[in-house]
């Protein structure tokens, strides 16, 4: 996966697991933890309904109302970003990658201030530590 202007705030790491596999551990992860998913979009399956071609591709849209609802009051346009996202991507056979925004890029982006980090910097720990914790390239 390529980086570029762009990408900015957007972190991705690589997963040591199988596309399948980790799209399979994200959810049980979130659930596991207390996080809602509101959604999961095989946008690769929806490419195919409309006779088109998409490389394995899932967006995995999740979230706690409890740590969520606070920023959208706060701001209420923290709606655009929330609920969080994973989007998990497979470029090539066996190179499957995991992106997210950071939480600093969407306080920022809503000017809301660092006292917000706990309610969405947890999100990223996990991520990595359920697909592992390498960068990708």
């Amino acid at each position: 996966m390529s980086f570029d202007n762009t990408n900015r705030g957007v972190i991705s790491v690589r997963s040591q697991y199988p596309f399948a596999e980790t799209v399979q551990r994200l959810v049980a992860a979130f659930a596991s933890h207390g996080l809602k998913v509101f959604a999961t979009i095989d946008q690769t399956a929806e490419a195919v309904a409309v006779g088109l071609t998409l490389r394995p591709t899932t967006l995995i849209l999740f979230g706690n109302p409890k740590a969520g609802t606070p920023l959208m009051v706060a701001q209420p346009l923290a709606a655009m970003d929330l609920p969080l996202k994973a989007l998990v991507t497979e470029s090539a056979p066996g190179e499957v990658c995991v992106s997210f925004n950071s939480a600093t890029y969407v306080l920022e982006r809503h000017g809301l201030g660092a006292e917000f980090t706990d309610k969405l910097a947890p999100a990223e720990h996990l991520i990595r530590a359920t697909v592992g914790h390498q960068p990708a390239s």
